[in-house]
């Protein structure tokens, strides 16, 4: 009788390169398509796999349920589809979420974040739960879009969990509560030392500012960057090398100055191929510029 052939697992390459820890925001595979069972994470990980990637912040939507109303639904369907999420966030056992970590784990891959971002119409419960999910997860930080006022309402939670918040900077200079400035992120660091930065490169380079020099500056503060390509003047999202932003740069200094911040592509441009194969463009991108 023949021996049994036994599968082997397929690990992720390490993608740590000249010292720099890369890996993905798994937002950059949002267009791909969802399950039938509705469960996204098989999906990740294996976009991660493919990419070459072994290290990720996770997007909690692809761990999420699907509960929108959809277009043109009525006030009491969305309400009722945000309470559905609610109501799954809160009370999904927490061995729903280790068993999320151990599929990540088994096929090599770090999750090193948690991007749940917390809005105006989080409940408390909600907050606080956001950092258990976190937490058996594996994530050593929670990345969030958020705003001043709402990250004012997290800090007792960061406290309470002595887990970190990194806020994610978009490019909206015009609102005082967004987090946009290198002022905003400021304010943030002023309600907690758990307060960090998530800072977007692309999107701080469309506000006009300089993510080379804001890291020099504040590179204690900041967790993970985003690496995408923008133009300044608020400009487009782009194929990367088409933008202005300074990718090729703050990865050189990454790699000189072997600060322990993890550099995660952010797929937004509009490519021509799959987000696996853009992905993969931006990779081949972040390691050339790496050399």
């Amino acid at each position: 009788m023949g021996s049994l052939l036994v599968p082997q697992r397929v690990f992720a390459a390490d993608s740590k390169i000249a010292g720099v820890q890369l890996g993905a925001q798994t937002y950059s595979f949002r267009a791909l398509p969802r399950p039938a069972d509705g469960n996204m994470v098989p999906t990740i990980i294996a976009a991660l796999n493919e990419v070459g990637l072994n290290d990720c912040e996770l997007y909690a939507p692809q761990v999420e349920p699907v509960f929108a109303a959809g277009r043109g639904a009525s006030a009491d369907a969305q309400k009722t589809a945000r309470e559905s999420l609610r109501k799954w966030r809160v009370e999904t056992p927490m061995s729903h979420f280790q068993g999320v970590r151990t599929q990540f784990n088994s096929a090599g891959i770090s999750i090193f974040g948690y991007n749940y971002s917390f809005r105006d119409d989080f409940t408390d419960a909600e907050i606080d739960r956001g950092f258990e999910i976190a937490k058996a997860l594996g994530a050593g930080v929670i990345t969030a879009s958020t705003t001043l006022p709402v990250a004012a309402r997290v800090v007792p939670f960061a406290e309470k969990h002595k887990m970190i918040v990194a806020m994610h900077g978009h490019s909206n200079t015009k609102d005082p509560n967004e987090f946009a400035t290198p002022e905003s992120f400021a304010k943030a660091a002023q309600l907690s030392k758990l307060f960090k930065v998530n800072l977007d490169i692309g999107h701080f380079t469309a506000a006009n500012y300089d993510p080379v020099a804001y890291m020099k500056e504040h590179h204690a503060g900041i967790t993970n960057i985003h690496l995408k390509d923008r133009k300044k003047n608020q400009g487009d999202n782009m194929p990367w090398g088409e933008g202005d932003t300074q990718i090729r740069e703050v990865l050189q200094l990454l790699k000189k100055e072997r600060w322990p911040i993890h550099a995660h592509i952010e797929y937004e441009y509009r490519g021509t191929g799959t987000p696996i194969e853009e992905t993969k463009k931006c990779y081949a991108f972040a390691r050339q510029a790496l050399a």
